[in-house]
């Protein structure tokens, strides 16, 4: 190998990351982008296991905390390749690593409010540490080349750090004194995202562009395959009849029905520039894949009880309530998009639908039907949802619009 080979091999391998301001508008997901995701398979799928196996009130905040922990951390990663990754050596090398810890995460995920919260702590912790690395070399960058972006990042820096300090710390709690501060925590990334998009100018330097709002869908994509593992896990467990069977399949088009929903009225549509739309856009995200999540775990327990006369009050509770907050958080996504002004006389109207499936869906957890009832009623529910916003996209001659 030539010294000037050798020289560009190492400059492939040690390039700064990409500065605030290069923005790639017509930037596609990466190969690695999506081997990165991949690893969040497993990460949720601990995570859901562990609600399947404790449908409950108390399993269900448990769930909503480590999930909101998982989510955050998915946040830090991807924003971070939005914004500041390159096709380049330093790239891949980083992700692989943060990679490596996800898979570690993935181990303790499961019990992490048990026995396992310790190892769930450092590992993520240790996550963390490699995050406040990465936005560390921004902020160095801001401070000589982009001031006006200095004050965020280091902010942004600064939480990073508190973050894994705090939970770093919390490995030394008992395991519920330990999940209150990871609330604490994941609330506090909440508001802290909120307020920094509200108090800066610049913000991060994040804009609207096709790969960011394709990656935000690849994410949905991979929520909904827990749907699909939650039928695959009930049906394995249980007397494969005809009820079970068909409860099974009425389940799964749950999720069909919410990748229907979801892609049809607000997947491949920009959110808007301004910076709070865009916070709003990134932040709903949350509640809406954590209910898909948490319906594909309940999935298990309605399979189980297929011949039961009516759904165990919990499962029927956690499933209607995934749809009814999966509904709700949809409104706080499609008031974000460009498309909600242009096309106000489909997404007016809409918002009143998606608020009425809502509390259809709560009704109908409360009367507990039959689990092979409930699953229909529930898909019933998303259809006309749906059915609803496509005759209002066709009545604006929209219908199909990207």
């Amino acid at each position: 190998m030539t010294s000037e080979t050798h020289g560009r091999f190492k400059r492939w391998f040690w390039r700064p990351p990409r500065a605030h301001g290069e923005v790639i508008a017509d930037r596609q997901v990466s190969v690695l982008e999506l081997f990165y995701d991949l690893v969040y398979v497993a990460v949720l799928g601990q995570a859901a296991d562990h609600l399947a196996g404790h449908v409950s009130v108390r399993g269900l905040a448990e769930f909503a905390v480590v999930f909101a922990l998982i989510w955050i951390a998915w946040i830090n990663g991807s924003l971070y390749l939005e914004l500041h990754g390159r096709e380049d050596g330093r790239t891949r090398s980083i992700v692989f690593v943060q990679m490596g810890i996800l898979v570690l995460l993935a181990v303790f995920t499961a019990e992490a409010t048990d026995g396992s919260g310790w190892g769930f702590a450092v590992v993520y912790a240790t996550y963390q540490v490699v995050q406040t690395g990465l936005w560390y070399t921004v902020w160095r960058q801001d401070r000589r080349d982009h001031a006006e972006f200095l004050a965020t990042t280091a902010g942004y820096v600064v939480g990073m750090g508190v973050s894994a300090t705090v939970i770093l710390a919390s490995a030394l709690l008992p395991a519920t004194p330990r999940l209150i501060v990871w609330a604490g925590l994941g609330v506090a990334w909440i508001v802290g995202i909120a307020l920094a998009a509200r108090a800066s100018r610049a913000g991060l330097g994040l804009i609207p562009t096709d790969s960011l709002v394709e990656r935000f869908g690849l994410f949905t994509i991979i929520v909904l395959g827990e749907v699909v593992l939650g039928v695959v896990d009930g049906l394995s467990v249980v007397e494969r009849d005809a009820k079970t069977i068909v409860t099974g399949m009425l389940a799964l088009s749950m999720g069909f029905g919410f990748w229907w929903i979801y892609f049809d009225l607000v997947g491949r549509r920009l959110p808007r520039a301004n910076r709070v739309a865009l916070a709003n856009w990134v932040m709903s995200h949350l509640p809406i894949t954590l209910a898909i999540t948490a319906a594909g775990a309940g999935m298990v327990s309605l399979i189980g009880h297929a011949h039961d006369a009516s759904a165990p009050a919990d499962t029927s509770w956690l499933l209607a309530g995934a749809v009814a907050t999966g509904l709700l958080a949809l409104i706080l996504t499609e008031r974000t998009l460009v498309d909600a002004e242009r096309l106000s006389l489909v997404f007016h109207p809409l918002r009143l639908a998606l608020s009425a499936g809502a509390a259809v869906a709560l009704i109908v957890g409360w009367l507990r039907p039959a689990p092979w009832l409930l699953a229909l009623l529930l898909v019933a529910i998303l259809s006309a949802v749906w059915s609803f916003a496509v005759s209002r996209f066709l009545r604006a001659d929209a219908w199909g619009e990207p």
